[in-house]
């Protein structure tokens, strides 16, 4: 934070779901989705100035779950400064008997997010600058669609769409029922996109160890950039099996709770790379903390979701890899992020960017 940073208070929290419709449908190994549940939350401080972040809840059901927990977190921080670290704290002490974690841990990276978005735009400063980085564009991969398809052409033919943009990378579901399909879908998207490229596959979890090392060798030979979440996420002693024998890099991190699960994940040498989620890594003040720990061991860290704010803590990151770009909240932002040459493109003006489309915002609204 910096040294003069503004003293803000917490005059209140306010909370709208909404199911925003995809454009390209994300057909995964575990579950088929074809809208993002998101919870937006507004932090309005008693200086008139409101920060913002939002959620992606993953089921509709989740987000008043969510919204409810924020009413109780609004009691308990009302009142108080707009300062994260301390926050984080105080809530972690009263969440302590439940746990922080799943919901909880959601709830209490929303406030967070939306803490330093309001702490940058009372200083003038975009968050990445805020942070300590500069605003720069920061690759990104296109992560929307090609999900499991029956036909390998109409993968392919979603690849193709999804290099709009310049990107020059984009990130490919596996874990069909067999390892022949696997291969061909790979395949059939390589040849229409070409070897310039680069492929992140990723299995959601859905194979055994025994599995992941047998599609993984067949995929050591087919220029695959990283093999992501090929096992269950938290069995690190699987993961660094499966790293340590194959050649492709393995990507993990979206499902770390807190730092002291990647930590834990990079003590047992479970990876290659690190994706920390915004919203499970604990917000902002969690990042920081994850990108010294990635520094510390000379890991490239990547985004898991939440291109908008993400685009800026990457560009405080000193391992900064990949932007994972995924366009779900685009229906309702004044200005959708933009992808320039493949790459994401921050805007340079205070706070993370994220102002909500009233219209859109009501047209969408979970009742």
């Amino acid at each position: 934070m910096s040294a003069k940073s503004p003293v803000l208070t917490i005059r209140r929290l306010q909370t709208t779901p909404v199911l925003v419709p995809m454009n390209y449908a994300l057909g995964t190994s575990r579950a088929r989705v074809t809208a993002a549940p998101l919870l937006l939350v507004d932090l309005e401080t008693e200086q008139g100035i409101t920060g913002r972040s939002y959620l992606f809840c993953y089921l509709p059901a989740a987000a008043p779950a969510i919204a409810k927990l924020l009413e109780h977190i609004e009691d308990v921080v009302k009142g108080q400064p707009v300062s994260p670290v301390a926050l984080w704290r105080k809530l972690a002490t009263q969440f302590t008997l439940i746990g922080v974690q799943g919901i909880v841990r959601m709830a209490m990276a929303a406030l967070d997010v939306a803490a330093w978005d309001a702490l940058a735009i009372a200083a003038g400063m975009p968050l990445a600058r805020f942070l300590g980085g500069e605003i720069k564009p920061v690759r990104a991969y296109n992560s929307c669609g090609l999900g499991l398809m029956d036909q390998p052409a109409a993968v392919a033919d979603e690849a193709e769409k999804l290099l709009a943009g310049g990107f020059r990378a984009i990130k490919l579901r596996l874990g069909y029922p067999t390892a022949a399909q696997d291969l061909a879908t790979l395949r059939a998207v390589r040849k229409r996109i070409g070897d310039a490229v680069s492929i992140m596959v990723d299995y959601n979890q859905a194979l055994s160890v025994a599995e992941a090392l047998q599609r993984g060798r067949m995929l050591d030979d087919e220029n695959v950039y990283w093999l992501e979440e090929p096992i269950r996420h938290d069995d690190y002693a699987g993961l660094a099996k499966v790293a340590a024998e194959l050649k492709t890099p393995v990507q993990i991190g979206e499902n770390f709770s807190e730092v002291t699960a990647m930590a834990a994940a990079i003590a047992a040498k479970a990876c290659d790379f690190v994706m920390p989620d915004l919203e499970r890594i604990g917000g902002v003040y969690g990042w920081q903390r994850a990108a010294a720990l990635a520094f510390a061991n000379g890991i490239e860290m990547s985004s898991h979701l939440f291109p908008e704010v993400s685009t800026h803590l990457l560009a405080a990151t000193p391992t900064c890899h990949f932007l994972e770009y995924v366009d779900w909240a685009d229906k309702i932002l004044q200005e959708p992020l933009r992808i320039v040459d493949g790459a994401a493109a921050a805007r340079d003006r205070p706070g993370n960017g994220l102002v909500w489309d009233a219209d859109a915002v009501r047209r969408y609204r979970l009742n």
